[in-house]
């Protein structure tokens, strides 16, 4: 990969690889979920204690190959008795009703299960070479295949589903004697056809399977990641006026008949709720969208975020852990953070909520049908009562009360005939 970061910690769709696979084993209700992690990479036994627990990885040192790693787990899982599924931190893409149907034909059929997918070019592959009952005879390497079975095509993704006891029984006899000195995963399907112990296969997709080991890998992984999400929106009922200009994170929920324009970018944690509209260049992460509420063009929706129904937020416009009530609106060249906005109040252009001091966050609380004049600024913390107004270019440092009009900004006062009086100047001090 080219950087200090492992490679499982890099993102696909704004959620590293590794926690793909974790969320994967979750979602089949797994018992337990152990991690092999190596020596080399502390940072990811670190990710993952953050994710599953202080208990949940176990390090394979020295890195010896993908039956060695395997095996590194067998005393973390001694006791277990039910199936085990072995996923790659470097796959984010395995479905997880590839993982059932894994589970369901070992029910089915007993010994061993192997996830296959037909390449279009297998170069790199191990290949699954079948039996005549159709199951898997065993599994060659690219670096070990021979010229006739390097032409085969279907390939062995890695995903295997075995019972415990007889996949740790199985392991205990891998050798080391290959191209590459390692100990494959892949030779317990020959060792288990010896023992009587027959491997099948459930045949997935090629993008199912899709292994990333280089920084254009992660690329391709990400644009097929997008891809699918903006199909998978447009079939819920979203509009995508130029779908390949628009973003999603992994966790993006966007209801029917929203309207997305082009150039769009959505962070983690975004929900966006039915007949909204997201005009072009936004950037939004971490936020919550009301029915019908408008947002931009050019606008940021920071962490935190929370709009009520048919809310308006305006161009460059950013907002930052606030929440805005039923029909409010800040429609233009505004800062709101650290704030809650009433319904219908009204936030003029150049409005800023003035929430940091150095080393506090502060709030500003505006009520219900306020009006803030332009290029007000609220020095937090601070509040605008019900259907109150500041005046514009005030600098709002105390409380207003509900229906009063807040205004803070020196009186103007006009000097007569300085202007003429200063152009003589400048001009006779000037040199020709």
């Amino acid at each position: 990969m080219k950087s200090a970061l492992p490679k499982v910690l890099h993102e696909v769709g704004g959620r590293a690889m590794l926690d793909w696979a974790i969320a994967a084993a979750a979602d089949t209700g797994a018992a337990r979920t152990i991690i092999v992690t190596g020596a080399h990479s502390p940072i990811v036994g670190e990710h993952v204690a953050k994710a599953l627990g202080p208990n949940a990885s176990v390090i394979q040192d020295p890195p010896l190959g993908t039956a060695h790693a395997v095996r590194a787990a067998e005393q973390a899982m001694a006791g277990f008795d039910g199936d085990v599924v072995i996923l790659y931190g470097d796959a984010p893409f395995v479905p997880v009703e590839r993982i059932e149907a894994m589970f369901a034909l070992r029910a089915e059929k007993g010994g061993l299960v192997v996830l296959g997918f037909e390449a279009r070019d297998p170069t790199g592959y191990g290949r699954l070479l079948l039996a005549a009952d159709g199951s898997v005879e065993r599994i060659v390497e690219q670096k070990d295949a021979t010229a006739q079975e390097r032409g085969v095509k279907l390939c062995n993704s890695g995903v295997l589903c075995a019972d415990a006891r007889t996949l740790f029984k199985l392991l205990a006899q891998v050798k080391n004697e290959n191209a590459k000195g390692e100990y494959y995963l892949t030779d317990v399907v020959a060792l288990g056809r010896a023992a009587g112990e027959q491997t099948n296969v459930v045949i997935g997709v090629e993008a199912d399977t899709l292994g990333v080991n280089s920084k254009v890998e992660l690329a391709a992984a990400e644009v097929g990641f997008q891809q699918r999400m903006r199909i998978a929106a447009m079939e819920a009922g979203v509009t995508l006026i130029d779908p390949a200009t628009v973003y999603f994170s992994h966790d993006t929920q966007i209801a029917a008949d929203v309207v997305i324009e082009p150039n769009v970018f959505f962070g983690k944690g975004v929900r966006i709720a039915k007949g909204a509209r997201i005009k072009a260049f936004c950037h939004i992460e971490g936020a919550e969208i009301g029915e019908g509420a408008n947002v931009g063009p050019s606008a940021r929706l920071r962490p935190g975020t929370k709009l009520g129904p048919k809310v308006k937020i305006g161009n460059f416009v950013e907002i930052k852990n606030s929440t805005f009530g039923e029909k409010a609106q800040a429609s233009h060249l505004t800062y709101v953070g650290d704030a809650d906005i009433g319904a219908r109040a009204n936030l003029g252009c150049g409005t800023i909520t003035c929430n940091y001091d150095g080393f506090d966050k502060y709030r500003t609380t505006i009520g219900e049908d306020a009006f803030i004049g332009s290029d007000t600024a609220l020095v937090a913390p601070v509040t605008i009562g019900k259907g109150a107004y500041t005046g514009t270019g005030s600098v709002i440092t105390k409380d207003v009360p509900d229906g009063a009009l807040g205004v803070a900004r020196a009186r103007q006062a006009n000097i007569e005939g300085w202007a003429d009086k200063n152009r003589a100047k400048k001009r006779k001090d000037k040199p020709a």
